[in-house]
């Protein structure tokens, strides 16, 4: 039997061992909103980016960098932030992590030039990568009793799903009808809010025994995770950047009257990529090993190797890359094929955030009566069906028709899946690793965030230079736009289709390697009574 972990009030009480604490539910609203910040920071900015890059003259080809120098840091230090906050002090750790993701925000809102603001956006995602971590570690700690728990993360599902189609609301709101720069700023007051009342209503909690840490480990998984992020996202940028260029080039082949067709070059032809991907692996592999040989390892294999857990971890692959195809590709179709304004295009998103909603509640409630195991299934297949109905969207699709269905379905797909996920990624971790299993759960989802937009984008631009060039070669002008407008759309819609496939084989994952029932979720597997 493990030792409770030990917590302190915000006063510096001890707490009791025996009792919940009795302000928990408040300590949950005030963690989720820096919850919020973390998910939708991913977002908000994307459709900002032609404004940002207007404005500080950042050319085409560096503008990624608004979005990747967030996910390159987040993704990269997820894991070492989470053991930090194990060993440090949750409550420190989500203190700290919250004032400087706001500081960094009030950098980035202040850019003056690219180079501002990529370093801005890299120091959000570094304090993410402590902030996130602590978060869910707090939520696991405050909460033990399994129907409290389930409600508990039932808000974090809904958060988790929900916070990129408000992100891009959000974006195109302060974008049209106040500056970018509000983007950034907008996280000031919420952080320091949360950072108020955190300190005196969120109990500090730690890990026990010895809380030495792996440098090696950290170096290795730092690196190792940072790498593969920025070898996926080199494809997926190149693969952008292939296609525009090959449009450009066919658009001024048709303004000579040539009907000769530049077809764009895959994103995965990028040999830099390939070094930085396998590269990372090695070092990922490397790390592994390290840490079945390390007394005191940053990530203990036994989080990872429980099959429960490690399915759970897979899961959170596939579903962090399938959600990519669908917030990335339904912007796109939005915004270029049906010519809707930012707003429009974040207002028509979200369908999807209510039917997070909608299922975060209603799994919060049946996760202790049924277990995990049957609503990560369901909600893959209900997410699966909403990608699905998406890939039959087009060119004059009325957004009732078929966006809104499929959203829906995405929505409640969704809810089933993370509510039940992240108390599954959590349960039995024990009291010294709520921080490093809610790195991993995390981790897990960037990771398959950047692989799903490499892998989508990729197949995304393979479809539209298959479909022109089929056009073309049936006798179709080169000079009429309908054929760029139907190819991009073959292009989404292929997305859309694969993205289904990956969230049918994360539920298929579910089915065969979770086994954890109702009777799994026991109350004496909390990693503390904070009282």
């Amino acid at each position: 039997m493990t030792d409770p972990v030990h917590t302190t009030a915000a006063g510096g009480d001890q707490l009791s061992a025996d009792e919940p604490y009795e302000r928990r539910w408040l300590a949950l609203g005030i963690i989720s909103m820096t919850v919020l910040l973390v998910v939708l920071d991913a977002t908000i900015v994307n459709i900002a980016l032609p404004a940002v890059s207007a404005d500080l003259d950042i050319s085409t080809a560096t503008q990624q960098w608004i979005v990747t120098a967030y996910t390159l840091t987040f993704g990269g230090f997820l894991l070492l932030g989470g053991r930090i906050a194990d060993f440090w002090g949750r409550k420190r750790a989500y203190l700290f992590g919250a004032a400087g993701f706001a500081l960094a925000s009030a950098l980035g809102g202040l850019a003056q030039n690219e180079a501002m603001l990529f370093g801005a956006r890299a120091l959000q995602g570094l304090f993410a990568a402590l902030l996130a971590p602590a978060s869910l570690a707090l939520i696991t700690v405050l909460f033990t009793e399994p129907r409290e728990r389930a409600k508990a993360f039932g808000v974090y599902g809904a958060l988790a799903g929900g916070g990129a189609a408000i992100g891009l609301l959000m974006g195109g709101l302060l974008t049209e009808y106040a500056d970018w720069r509000w983007c950034f700023w907008v996280n000031l007051p919420i952080a320091l809010l949360a950072i108020v009342l955190a300190s005196r209503y969120v109990p500090e909690s730690k890990a026990p025994g010895d809380t030495s840490y792996d440098i090696p480990g950290a170096v290795l998984i730092t690196a190792g995770l940072a790498s593969i992020v920025y070898g996926f996202t080199r494809v997926a940028e190149a693969a952008q950047t292939n296609s525009a260029e090959a449009r450009a080039a066919n658009q001024a082949a048709q303004a000579e009257g040539s009907s000769t067709l530049v077809s764009p070059a895959s994103g995965w032809a990028d040999g830099l990529a390939w070094v930085f991907i396998v590269g990372g692996l090695v070092l990922v592999a490397l790390f592994v090993v390290l840490e079945l040989r390390t007394r005191n390892p940053l990530l203990p294999m036994r989080i990872v190797l429980d099959r429960n857990r490690g399915g759970a971890y897979l899961t959170s692959t596939l579903v962090g890359a399938g959600l990519i195809g669908a917030f990335f590709f339904l912007s796109l179709y939005f915004q270029q094929v049906l010519d809707y304004s930012p707003v429009q295009a974040g207002l028509a998103s979200l369908p999807t955030t209510l039917g997070v909603f909608i299922a975060a509640g209603a799994a919060s409630v049946l996760v202790p009566r049924i277990g995990p195991r049957p609503l990560m299934i369901a909600g893959g297949l209900f997410a699966a069906a909403g990608l699905f109905t998406l890939s039959f969207v087009g060119v004059d699709t009325e957004f009732w028709q078929l966006p809104l269905p499929g959203e829906l379905l995405l929505g409640l797909g969704l809810g089933f899946t993370f509510v039940p996920l992240s108390n599954l990624a959590l349960i039995g971790a024990g009291p010294r690793d709520a921080g490093a299993a809610s790195a991993m759960l995390n981790a897990t989802q960037q990771v398959g965030a950047s692989i799903g937009t490499a892998v989508l984008a990729s197949l995304s631009v393979a479809a539209i230079s298959s479909y022109t060039a089929d056009a073309l070669a049936s006798g179709g002008d080169p000079r009429d736009p309908s054929i760029g407008l139907a190819a991009q759309l073959e292009g989404y819609t292929t997305a859309f289709t694969w993205a289904s496939g990956l969230l049918v084989v994360g539920a298929l994952v579910s089915a065969f390697l979770v086994k954890a029932t109702k009777e799994d979720l026991p109350a004496d597997d909390a990693v503390v009574h904070a009282g």
